[in-house]
């Protein structure tokens, strides 16, 4: 007389349910007396005990966290373990405290890897007698994978690229360093080759004024010697130019640090900032040697009177002592442009 089949669970018409078409359910074999030891119920042939830290991704004084030893279906599965010999029933008060923040520190590292959605966290113990918690990493999006099956899915879909998956165990051990311990996982390496040379070639051709073109240009600019200061430009940088005449402005009266146009290359020079651009520009003749050009008669600027503030009497200049101070000097005595016992002619020229 054959078996009667027994009707399918519930869960093999849901959706996330890995398998389909013709199943049947396994016949229940009979309970045994006795229990057959689980791994590492002996410590001295734990496999956890005697694994090195070499062989986990991170590790601290009590706890360690270990891969499998390639890549599977989802984009992580780790596995939380105590250093010490012990189950989840015989951890001390200590340690049991320190497992709750592991795993929530734990769970939040691995949901921290871009396209985790979830992070389903196991615990089994029936093969090991040393205490490891699953963290499975459920993939965005893949609704299929929701809930009791995902342990399932992750021996059936394909795995992920190798690289991919030890860049996530490099970024776990990371995020588990930052609050203690030891990241032993590290980012795939980078196979990349430099140029054999970073000087630009020349082109020729319509490409010639490509970026090469304007790289080496640059290059040529950045060898190209820097022009020397002259000592006058320095000095006016400095605020005083000693040995540079001055220029004539509208009242007769030279203006520090402007270049003096001597012989026949005397130029006209452009009106003083401040004045009407229409006004005529100022000839401009060499002076004495030793003294500073002098304006051309007949062709100084024309000014209006009310465009020009009005002496003060006993000072000239903005002098504060009233001795005739000008250009700033400290001895009252009519110093121009860093000459020390010249007076300038020009300054009696009526405008």
């Amino acid at each position: 007389m054959s078996e009667v089949p027994r009707p399918l669970p519930g869960f093999a018409a849901w959706p996330t349910f890995p398998f389909e078409g013709d199943l049947r359910v396994k016949k229940l074999d009979d309970p045994v007396a006795v229990e057959p030891p689980r791994h590492g119920d002996d410590p001295s042939e734990c496999r956890a005990c005697h694994a090195p830290d070499q062989a986990y991704i991170w590790v601290s004084d009590r706890w360690r966290v270990r891969s499998l030893d390639r890549p599977t279906g989802l984009p992580m599965v780790l596995i939380l373990e105590s250093r010490s010999h012990l189950d989840l029933g015989d951890l001390p008060n200590m340690l049991a405290a320190e497992l709750g923040v592991m795993t929530v520190r734990l769970e939040r590292a691995v949901r921290s890897l871009d396209g985790v959605a979830r992070v389903h966290v196991n615990r089994w113990g029936d093969g090991s007698a040393h205490l490891h918690l699953w963290f499975l990493a459920r993939p965005a999006g893949r609704l299929q994978l929701r809930g009791t099956f995902l342990s399932l899915w992750d021996e059936i879909l394909p795995p992920i690229p190798e690289h991919q998956w030890r860049e996530n165990l490099a970024l776990v051990a990371a995020w588990l360093a930052e609050f203690g311990g030891t990241p032993l996982a590290e980012p795939p390496r980078i196979d990349w080759k430099s140029p054999a040379t970073l000087t630009p070639v020349a082109q020729s051709g319509p490409d010639a004024n490509g970026p090469a073109a304007a790289g080496g240009a640059l290059a040529t600019a950045a060898e190209a010697p820097t022009p020397d200061v002259s000592e006058s430009e320095a000095a006016r940088d400095r605020g005083a130019a000693p040995d540079d005449p001055a220029t004539t402005s509208a009242d007769g009266e030279g203006t520090p640090g402007a270049p003096a146009p001597s012989g026949d290359d005397a130029t006209a020079v452009p009106a003083v900032p401040g004045e009407s651009a229409s006004t005529d520009e100022i000839r401009v003749v060499p002076g004495p040697s030793g003294f500073p050009p002098i304006g051309e008669p007949g062709t100084q600027r024309r000014t209006r009177a009310a465009d020009k503030p009005g002496p003060v009497p006993g000072q000239r200049d903005g002098s504060a002592d009233g001795q005739g101070q000008r250009d700033g000097s400290a001895d009252g005595q009519g110093q121009r442009d860093g000459s020390a016992d010249s007076r300038d002619p020009a300054a009696s020229t009526p405008a």
